[in-house]
């Protein structure tokens, strides 16, 4: 084989699609919503996404992890993830109900009983108060807090 040939076949190949990239685009039924838009100027985040080989792997340690949930009695449903969708419902409301939280942009995300607030606030006590809700919603196990502060826009 000339030098070079092995590259312009993987690039032939690759341009008909026979050589998959790995490109993250999976999301494994995460529920991911957004629960305010107060501030325009918040970008918003992406859900978590895995690439197929990802997926596959996650598969494999999501049933594992989510039945250990059930088995040590920390979860009174077969899985772990079989409560995010709700859990993410019940923090969607809350959150939306709290005047505190009305002049955020927030997206929220449930993973095994965990929820990750995205987005942007505007102080840090807005923020640690969130948190502070947050956890306090039956069935949440944790949460991650991936938010920015913004200052609000002068009016």
């Amino acid at each position: 084989m000339k030098p070079g040939s092995l590259l312009i076949s993987l690039w032939c190949l690759s341009a008909t699609g026979l050589v998959a990239a790995q490109v993250p685009r999976q999301s494994l039924g995460d529920p991911f919503v957004q629960v305010t838009s107060a501030i325009a100027a918040c970008p918003m985040p992406s859900p978590s996404l895995y690439t197929p080989d990802e997926a596959r792997a996650q598969s494999h340690y999501r049933a594992e992890r989510g039945t250990d949930c059930y088995l040590s009695g920390r979860c009174r449903l077969s899985n772990a993830y079989a409560y995010d969708t709700d859990i993410i419902s019940r923090v969607q409301k809350y959150i939306r109900q709290d005047p505190r939280f009305a002049n955020t942009s927030l997206w929220i995300e449930g993973q095994r009983r965990w929820v990750t607030l995205m987005g942007c606030v505007s102080t840090a006590q807005q923020q640690a108060a969130l948190e502070s809700a947050v956890r306090m919603v039956d069935d949440v196990e944790n949460v991650v807090s991936v938010l920015t502060i913004v200052a609000p826009a002068a009016k």
